[in-house]
């Protein structure tokens, strides 16, 4: 798609240390947008971007950076944020009896409470003329219609309440700004240490490369329109029902 990030001057993009957030900068950059990437260790080694460091668990970090883009603001904000195995070994519960408090609660600080603050101090920004659009990451497992399997309670409940917050989110922007768009992207299964232990025994064709999974997600944004404001779409552009 030789014309992604059309209509966009300036993005920011949270969790550019990740391989779909990184990949999703590059693509950005290479198309002529300026880029603000944000990451933990502040530093995405993107010739030509402007990185940042952030914290989702500190919301004084995603406040500053907010406040540095306050004269120049962005018109596309990319949460490319998220986790499904915490850093201490904890996998998605595949029972009831494997639930831990602990755990679903930073399931929840990352994947769901991260991206709300990051919402809280960029969504303001936004000029109320003109398009502008929030992207989080979110997952096809988050939504409760499409649930058959059951399991993986604490992700699938974390990017659940991920989707509402959108839905609520695209509520409140669409009564000020009228050209805005804020909505869930699934990015499919994308070859990155997130879904790295769950790779083995994937049909043939549906793990897709960082650089394949940014493509197609930056083609879905330049298609979203204000009428598909607060709603979940994968990464073929096919909206997921909630």
């Amino acid at each position: 798609m030789d014309d992604v990030g059309k209509g966009f001057r300036r993005s920011v993009v949270f969790g550019a240390g990740g391989g779909i957030g990184r990949a999703l900068a590059e693509a950005l950059l290479s198309h002529g947008v300026e880029v603000w990437c944000g990451s933990r260790s502040g530093d995405t080694d993107l010739k030509g971007a402007r990185s940042f460091v952030f914290d989702l668990a500190d919301e004084d970090s995603i406040a500053r950076i907010a406040e540095n883009l306050r004269a120049t603001p962005p018109d596309l904000v990319i949460a490319a944020t998220g986790v499904l195995t915490l850093s201490g070994g904890s996998s998605p519960e595949r029972s009831l009896r494997q639930i831990d408090a602990a755990v679903m609660e930073e399931m929840f600080r990352i994947n769901t409470i991260g991206p709300a603050l990051i919402a809280k101090h960029m969504l303001p920004l936004f000029p109320r003329e003109g398009r502008c659009a929030f992207v989080a990451l979110s997952a096809r497992v988050g939504s409760i219609s499409d649930n058959r399997l059951g399991g993986w309670h604490s992700y699938r409940a974390s990017k659940a309440a991920l989707n509402m917050l959108v839905r609520n989110f695209a509520i409140e922007m669409g009564r000020t700004h009228k050209r805005s768009v804020v909505a869930a992207l699934h990015p499919g299964t994308v070859d990155t240490r997130l879904s790295a232990p769950f790779q083995s025994g994937l049909p043939e064709g549906q793990l897709r490369k960082p650089e394949d999974a940014a493509r197609n997600l930056l083609g879905v944004i330049d298609a979203l329109t204000p009428a598909d404001s607060g709603k979940v779409f994968d990464w073929k552009g096919e909206e997921i029902a909630p």
